[in-house]
């Protein structure tokens, strides 16, 4: 049978499509072949044998697992030396990166005149709403600005704690800057004064929660001294200051080194002070205080820019008018002169005008001598009772006629004078008001001498005679810290506090001890307290930890039970980890079995960090505590 005409060419074409494939299947595997043996030479020369290459074609699969995203990246670069590297697919794995460590979180607060101003990193959810509201709270919604950036980790310890004494800090500092993290705060701030300063402190320490690291850099500036007053008096006794103000160290050291040329012999001293009238104030004070040596005798009162010059009874008239006349001529502008050469009194002085107040150290006020009329004597007596107490004024004056037309507004500002002293006596008389006694305070002689300048007038003269004692020690005195922890570790020398074996729960037999604690801690000031727990070695090491923090923290509640006040104390136990003896004796254990009260005691800070917003928080290390009230 013949076969078709057309048959034979669609064998023919079929054979030949045969061949091909056979062909090109041969030279695809031969291509892949080179393609791997190239690839995999490139990639042993370079050290990575971990990676396995497979040619499909004209693609490289890569394969294996990467140390790193950059040798991953290394590999496809140098295979890319070898093939098209649009030809290269990337089947290459890499470990999971560890995560991320978190920030430091912090905040910086601003407080002064124009409101608060917050800007740091907080983690998120700690309560930023809730703590914006706090400080609209203090200086108002308009007067808050918000700069907080958040970030979602886990809030650390100590955190909340941190911030929570920054906001209760603000509220007692109305200029300050609060640097906030977590444990840890840092306080700069300015106080009024030296008094206020050591009462912000104190109440920052007690409001400040236990294991809180705490800064503190409380500012006290110079106070300011209005009037600013300086009075010198040179007498038969020699030369003093009654008062003297100075706005620098350098304007100090002229002036007292004037009236050492004056004649000052006993030590003396200037406050120094804001508020003074003019630049040129040392240079005033010095000519001032020359020109009364040169008249020998009297007193010279520089009350802000208005200088009273009162020569003593008896002094020449010509040379009063020489030393005036060039005073006035010399002294800076600002400054006026005014010059009192008193007139001799009569020798015969027993009828002259006198009212005397006198203020015994209990407190005891009797008011005598001379009042123009009834209306007056109503005045005084009601004002020094409002100045002394009711129950402890006299008053025995008698109303005469005559009496200078100043008489009520002398009588006064002596009763308000006799009341900076904690004892002493005054005397009003036409030409003069003397005040002498004692005072728990240096500056009152100051205080005093600026008062009286102010209300007298340039032209009156007073003088003053005013000691100075240390105020007493109060007899309720609490005790010091370290004397207070001395006594609480004397109070167990008896008997140790003992607990139910194996358990808190303090034995009947220590409740003597626990009464002698709690007398110790009432008679204690306020004092940052950890209770310790310590254990021996018998046991696991984590039932002793366990077991010790709850024997101290039992100890805690004990002494709350017995209305002892412990907001500033923290509870803590040590477990095992603090021996004071050898656990491998009966005696040894037993002694490792304690309760410790050791103070909490603020160290320098040591190091300072910079955080996202440029601040830097200065730590001061404490105690890490882990059971608060």
């Amino acid at each position: 049978m013949r076969l078709s005409k057309l048959l034979i060419p669609g064998l023919a074409f079929a054979a030949a499509a045969g061949l091909s494939l056979v062909a090109a299947g041969f030279a695809v595997t031969a291509v892949e072949r080179s393609t791997e043996t190239s690839v995999r030479r490139a990639l042993d020369d370079g050290g990575y044998t971990w990676a396995e290459v497979t040619a499909d074609g004209l693609q490289v699969l890569l394969e294996g697992t990467a140390p790193d995203e950059a040798t991953r990246f290394s590999v496809k670069s140098r295979v890319g030396t070898v093939v098209d590297a649009a030809r290269i697919l990337d089947g290459m794995e890499v470990p999971p990166a560890n995560g991320l460590a978190p920030p430091r979180f912090s905040a910086e607060i601003l407080r002064n005149d124009s409101g608060i101003s917050i800007i740091g990193l907080i983690p998120a959810g700690s309560g930023r709403a809730a703590l914006v509201k706090q400080l609209e709270a203090l200086a108002g919604p308009e007067n808050v600005t918000d700069l907080l950036e958040t970030a979602k980790y886990t809030i650390p310890d100590g955190w909340q704690d941190s911030m929570q004494f920054a906001v209760e800090a603000l509220k007692l500092l109305p200029r300050s800057k609060i640097s906030v993290a977590a444990g840890d705060v840092s306080v700069t701030a300015i106080s009024d004064s030296e008094e206020a300063k050591a009462r912000l402190e104190e109440q920052l320490g007690r409001k400040a929660p236990p294991g809180l690291r705490l800064a503190l850099d409380i500012a006290a500036p110079r106070p300011v001294i209005t009037p600013f007053t300086l009075r010198f008096l040179l007498g038969p006794d020699g030369a003093e200051f009654d008062a003297c103000s100075a706005e620098s160290e350098e304007s100090r050291n002229r002036i007292l080194a004037a009236a050492r040329k004056a004649g000052l012999q006993d030590d003396a001293d200037c406050v120094i002070g804001m508020g003074v009238p003019s630049p040129n104030w040392a240079r005033a004070a010095e000519l001032s205080i020359a020109s009364l040596a040169e008249l020998g005798a009297g007193a010279v009162t520089i009350a802000n820019a208005d200088i009273t010059l009162a020569a003593a009874e008896g002094t020449d008239s010509k040379l009063f008018d020489h030393v005036a006349g060039e005073l006035e001529n010399a002294l800076p502008k600002v400054f006026a002169l005014h010059a009192v050469l008193p007139v001799p009194e009569s020798p015969d002085a027993a009828g002259i005008p006198e009212f005397t107040a006198t203020l015994s150290p209990e407190g005891q006020v009797q008011l005598r001598g001379r009042l123009t009329d009834a209306a007056q004597r109503t005045v005084a007596d009601s004002y020094a009772k409002a100045r002394f107490g009711s129950d402890n004024v006299h008053t025995a004056a008698r109303v005469v006629a005559d009496l200078p037309a100043d008489w009520p507004v002398r009588v006064l500002a002596a009763l308000e004078a006799l009341s900076y002293l904690q004892r002493g006596a005054v005397t009003v008389t036409p030409g003069n008001l003397e005040l002498r006694g004692m005072s728990y305070r240096k500056d009152a002689p100051a205080e005093i001498a600026g008062f009286l300048s102010a209300k007298l007038g340039e032209a009156d003269t007073y003088d003053l005679d005013i000691t100075y004692e240390k105020p007493p020690e109060p007899k309720d005195k609490p005790l010091p810290p370290e004397l207070c922890e001395a006594q609480l570790a004397s109070a167990q020398s008896e008997a140790k506090i003992a607990f139910e074996p194996g358990s808190a729960t303090i034995a009947v037999q220590s409740t003597g001890t626990m009464d002698r604690i709690a007398d110790v801690l009432g008679r204690c000031g306020p004092v940052r307290l950890e209770i310790q727990g310590h254990t021996d070695s018998q046991g696991r090491e984590a039932m002793n930890q366990e077991l010790s923090q709850a024997r101290a923290q039992s100890v805690l509640n004990e002494l709350r039970a017995r209305r002892v006040v412990t907001s500033t104390f923290a509870a803590k136990g040590y477990g095992e980890s603090t021996p004071i003896a050898d656990n491998g004796t009966e005696d040894g254990r037993e002694a490792n079995r304690r309760i410790e009260f050791k103070l909490i005691r603020p160290a320098a800070a040591e190091d300072t960090a910079d955080t996202g917003n440029g601040e830097q928080a200065a730590e001061s290390a404490e105690d890490a505590q882990e059971t608060t009230e």
